[in-house]
């Protein structure tokens, strides 16, 4: 199976960020990425999780949400990567502009979001619930989501690790306040950034069978 990747600027939201879109031969879904706080598209846990999903067929795009100077006031200030709403709006142009490539218009969306980019993540799939099929959180803020949460209308996986006790807490809440198909698994001995051995590949299984099973 080939696969492709394209580096560029993905136009979103009034702005241009860099990226990479990932489309193996005959995909048959592209999955957005949404990272967390402090994070980039080069976060190596969302490239181990995006090469899996690449494996498996499904195309992936990973872009910066933040601009380079919004990441330096950011990690002054820390105010800008708990901004849900402007993470959210850019989502919602990445997923625009995925439903409008040629290369991808026809395939379906799913949207993978980490810590606070799951939130912005729900949103983007409350607003855009046609192109946007299902989604996964992993260590997720879905409790961030505000109203949207109730609106999403795309399954819903939310991954949180057992020894993540806050997150698992508000995961919870939010798979019962959700009206859609919404599940909550825990990985055995995770912490919050997934780092124990064999954690991110428990994800990277999952992830890729939610997507594999709703972006038909």
């Amino acid at each position: 199976m080939a696969i492709v990747t394209t580096e560029r600027r993905f136009p979103t939201a009034g702005l241009e960020l860099d990226g990479e879109l990932t489309l193996p031969d005959e995909a048959t879904g592209v999955v957005l990425f949404a990272h967390g706080s402090g994070s980039s598209r080069l976060s190596p846990r969302n490239r181990l999780v995006a090469g899996a999903l690449n494996r498996r067929g499904l195309g992936t795009l990973l872009v910066d949400l933040l601009t380079p100077d919004e990441e330096l006031k950011d990690a002054r200030t820390r105010d800008i990567r708990f901004d849900v709403g402007l993470l959210a709006d850019r989502l919602i142009g990445l997923t625009d502009w995925l439903a409008e490539d040629d290369r991808t218009g026809r395939l379906p969306v799913g949207l993978f979001g980490a810590s606070t980019g799951a939130a912005a993540a729900l949103v983007c799939a409350a607003a855009r619930p046609f192109p946007v099929r299902a989604v996964v959180s992993r260590g997720g803020r879905p409790d961030l989501a505000g109203p949207a949460l109730i609106q999403v209308e795309a399954p819903t996986l939310l991954l949180v690790g057992s020894e993540d006790g806050p997150v698992l807490t508000l995961n919870e809440q939010a798979r019962n306040a959700m009206t859609v198909t919404a599940e909550v698994r825990i990985v055995a001995g995770a912490t919050h950034l997934f780092e124990e051995p064999g954690a991110l590949d428990t994800v990277a299984e999952e992830a890729g069978t939610w997507f594999t099973t709703h972006l038909n």
